[in-house]
């Protein structure tokens, strides 16, 4: 049978699975939606482009034309999808209505937007696309200062790239320390201090309550009636699922869209992959649960189901001022940081406390070297 595979969604995950599709079937038809131009480019390299002067369309890996002509696929690009029915297995969209026989959710996550009050709001930007990189390098011709709301990792790799790229930049957040939520303080500390003799300025444990306008400028203010005028202001708060489009499909969602193993939505003809998916209660917005997903999802897809596991996956912080790679240990493992700081940079294993084994490591400078070998040696992410 050839079955009609519909993906919506033309970033990594919707472009992944589709070559991994093509890897075990060259007949089935597949058809990619799209509400963008459809071009396929790294939106991981976003956040380390501008010190490298790379412009919007220097960024584009494959055109839609070439991704349809390689890749032997339809690609509706500029089309918003606006619901699904999944008793009758159709989409309708901008272009009309579509059927399908397997569909598959590849619609990524949004930045969470502010929750700050002022006129100067409106003007803030997120970079979460191509499309929105391009804007950030239109807003910032002619400007000197940058403020980033968000100190993730995200928003370090922003401060750490517009800083080389000759940007005065300050970080606000209200933890403790950068990347607070993934490193320990001693490893967030040394990344913190890194920046700062970059020239990277700080300010956390600090709560925003508005963002105003003084002309061209923005006005940060923090809850202390403080503020700083900068001429351009961006959000790395975070990302969330995109849920709306599932909704309409009646499918279960939660944090995300709720999948079992088989990366199978709670309807059995309607899949998720990426930035979009809740599996077993996880959320994990990084690349190397796109690729693993894929290629199990790929084999599902073509009738043999394999289920996905979650090897140790670590996540390189791209911060040429201090290079850090973090493997969280699994959320609600006991267990306590063992550091070692030596002259070739920082090694810091979580150990289980019940067996003392290594359940997470972080690796900064030359140690980051030993990813490999040390990620081999975690445990793998238990999906029920």
């Amino acid at each position: 049978m050839n079955y009609h595979t519909l993906i919506i969604g033309s970033g990594l995950a919707g472009i992944t699975l589709v070559r991994e599709l093509r890897k075990i079937d060259k007949e089935r038809e597949i058809t990619v939606v799209t509400a963008d131009d459809g071009a396929f480019y790294s939106k991981p390299g976003l956040s380390n482009a501008f010190a490298a002067n790379k412009r919007p369309e220097e960024m584009v890996l494959m055109t839609a034309g070439r991704l349809a002509s390689d890749l032997d696929i339809r690609v509706m690009a500029n089309t918003v999808v606006t619901e699904i029915n999944a008793r009758q297995r159709t989409i309708k969209g901008s272009h009309g209505v579509l059927a399908y026989d397997q569909l598959v959710l590849a619609v990524g996550a949004s930045q969470i937007p502010l929750s700050l009050v002022g006129e100067g709001v409106k003007d803030v930007l997120s970079i979460n696309s191509l499309a929105d990189y391009a804007r950030l390098r239109t807003g910032l011709q002619g400007k000197r200062s940058v403020a980033i709301i968000g100190a993730g990792l995200i928003g370090c790799e922003f401060a750490n790239d517009l800083r080389l790229g000759g940007f005065d930049v300050d970080v606000y957040d209200q933890l403790e320390n950068p990347m607070g939520r993934l490193l320990p303080p001693v490893a967030a500390k040394r990344l913190r201090n890194r920046l700062e003799a970059i020239g990277v300025g700080f300010h956390l444990e600090t709560r925003l309550e508005s963002i105003c306008r003084d002309g061209e400028r923005q006005i940060v203010v923090d809850s202390q009636a403080r503020w700083r005028p900068y001429d351009l202001v961006i959000s790395a708060i975070g990302v969330r699922p995109n849920l709306a489009l599932a909704r309409t499909a009646t499918v279960a969602t939660g944090v995300g869209i709720v999948t079992d193993p088989f990366l199978r939505t709670s309807d059995p003809h309607i899949y998720a992959l990426g930035d979009c998916v809740e599996l077993d209660g996880i959320f994990l917005p990084y690349v190397m649960p796109i690729m693993k997903g894929a290629m199990k999802l790929a084999t599902t897809l073509c009738g043999r189901p394999e289920p996905v596991i979650y090897p140790a996956m670590p996540i390189v912080l791209k911060t040429p001022a201090c290079p850090t790679v973090v493997s969280p240990p699994p959320a609600g493992r006991l267990g306590h940081w063992d550091i070692q700081i030596a002259e070739d940079g920082l090694r810091a294993l979580y150990l289980d406390h019940a067996s003392g084994e290594p359940t997470g490591f972080v690796l900064q400078d030359k140690c980051t070297r030993e990813r490999v070998a040390l990620a081999a040696m975690m445990p793998a992410i238990r999906l029920k």
